[in-house]
């Protein structure tokens, strides 16, 4: 199979088997988005979300957790992974939003990726599900899923994989593409037992036909 039939192939499969893929995590606007994916590496969406709704209650917008202590914002996300640097990147973050954006998560990939704890992967979350542009964010499910199924050549690094999928997917289904490659990688093509037996695209997946 080509690579644009394979492309066709899977957008049709989810298009018809996963048509409102979306996020997760759960929140309201860009700054509840974007505290929840800093939160989120290395840590389960159902984790983020159950710590989540009282963070938000307590710092409703940039201005209130800009104000917070250390103390105070860890005792809220202490449950998740890695406490310690999450609580300095979220605290950076708010202050960065309030010092610089007047309070407002910018719309762009130069100004996001200056905010604490926002790398590129961030960013292009933000970007697709916020701002509805046409990104495609690359976390360990997409690489996963895109080295396996062969719809990306020769991709060793994270915007290898990005640059190529931005290149075959067409820009109208990028956002829901982002969230179709995430879920299928954590329910069914799992990192140490993927579910062939039970997958949907087998048949065009190059891992599968090794």
């Amino acid at each position: 199979m080509t690579l644009p039939a394979k492309y066709k192939f899977l957008i049709d499969y989810f298009s018809k088997n996963n048509p409102d893929a979306a996020s997760e995590l759960h929140f309201l606007n860009a700054y509840q988005l974007a505290l929840a994916v800093v939160l989120s590496a290395q840590c389960t969406d159902k984790r983020v979300n159950m710590v989540t709704p009282a963070l938000f209650a307590k710092y409703p917008t940039p201005y209130e957790l800009a104000g917070a202590s250390y103390e105070e914002v860890y005792e809220y996300i202490k449950s998740v992974s890695y406490p310690n640097n999450k609580t300095k990147h979220l605290l950076g973050l708010a202050q960065k939003l309030v010092a610089d954006f007047n309070g407002t998560v910018p719309d762009n990939m130069e100004a996001l990726t200056t905010l604490p704890g926002v790398g590129r992967k961030t960013a292009n979350v933000i970007l697709s599900v916020i701002f509805n542009q046409p990104a495609m964010a690359v976390d360990t499910h997409v690489f996963r899923v895109a080295n396996r199924l062969g719809i990306v050549k020769e991709a060793t690094t994270p915007l290898e994989v990005e640059k190529q999928l931005v290149q075959h997917f067409p820009e109208q289904a990028l956002t829901r593409a982002h969230h179709w490659l995430i879920l299928h990688g954590r329910y069914v093509c799992l990192a140490r037992a993927p579910k062939c037996a039970e997958c949907g695209i087998a048949s065009v997946c190059e891992w599968v036909q090794a």
